[in-house]
């Protein structure tokens, strides 16, 4: 068992928490898109209230331990390793709460070349305990805007794990997807659930739009977010994501390994 002490350990030695490689230049910006409500970084959350950067800002500094001078401008950002310890036990509790109750649930990433084997961790845990791990509406068609204009997309599933591939890059399931922020592939998946009267999840488990989109449209979600990722933070300080787990989401897979063991062993799940 990885005891709390070696886990904060490895998110310094890791710089999943710490001084990260996401640039207080990026965040800053991203604050600044959020204010002006810029759908790229709203992530599918629509704000119940106005957040203007000087509040971003000092939410971010409270959630994950950013500096809260806006006089500081450049450098690398910075990540409490203890905001990171005390969110990865709140995180594992929604998760053994849905074990307990065996909750369907619905686990998907924007980052699959960097998180799939976490996600794809807890979906076999769920899975063994019971939960029902969905995968709705494979092979759908998802037109999500992009830097290079609309491209479509497929939603497709690797070990319950939901991602979005460019349509004709790859054979479905296999493990390489795209990276988006887009709520659109969780709005597609719920939509596509609910047309078919089939079981919505009770919990959404992953990062980006997938918390986002599900949290907005009332689903309990739980997830994964950078410095540079301020809608999952306001989401959760409105009430509409349960828990954002702070850390820097583009370090190498295996570095997250240690992260899907921890949580399931405080949430007395097994792999």
């Amino acid at each position: 068992m990885l005891s709390t002490g070696a886990l904060r350990a490895h998110l310094l030695a890791a710089r999943l928490a710490g001084p990260v490689a996401t640039t207080r230049e990026t965040s800053l910006r991203s604050y600044r898109l959020f204010a002006a409500r810029d759908p790229r970084v709203l992530l599918g959350l629509d704000p119940e209230r106005a957040w203007a950067e000087g509040d971003l800002l000092r939410l971010m500094a409270d959630r994950c331990g950013v500096s809260d001078d806006p006089g500081r401008v450049s450098g690398p950002d910075v990540i409490d390793p203890e905001r990171t310890l005390a969110a990865l036990e709140a995180f594992a509790e929604r998760l053994a709460g849905a074990a307990a109750r065996r909750s369907p649930v619905l686990i998907g990433t924007g980052h699959p070349h960097r998180l799939l084997g976490f996600y794809a961790g807890l979906a076999d845990a769920l899975s063994a305990a019971g939960c029902a791990v969905l995968t709705p509406e494979r092979g759908r068609c998802v037109d999500m805007t992009t830097r290079f204009g609309v491209r479509g997309y497929t939603l497709d599933y690797v070990e319950g794990v939901a991602l979005v591939r460019e349509r004709g890059v790859r054979a479905p399931g296999s493990a390489t997807g795209a990276h988006t922020h887009s709520p659109l592939p969780v709005r597609a998946a719920l939509e596509g659930v609910a047309r078919a009267g089939g079981v919505l999840p009770e919990l959404v488990v992953g990062d980006h739009g997938w918390v986002c989109g599900a949290g907005q449209l009332g689903i309990e979600a739980i997830g994964l977010a950078d410095t540079d990722d301020p809608a999952l933070f306001v989401g959760e300080a409105e009430g509409r994501v349960s828990v954002v787990v702070p850390l820097d989401d583009g370090v190498p897979s295996e570095h997250y390994r240690p992260l899907a063991r921890y949580v399931l062993n405080r949430a007395c799940l097994s792999q």
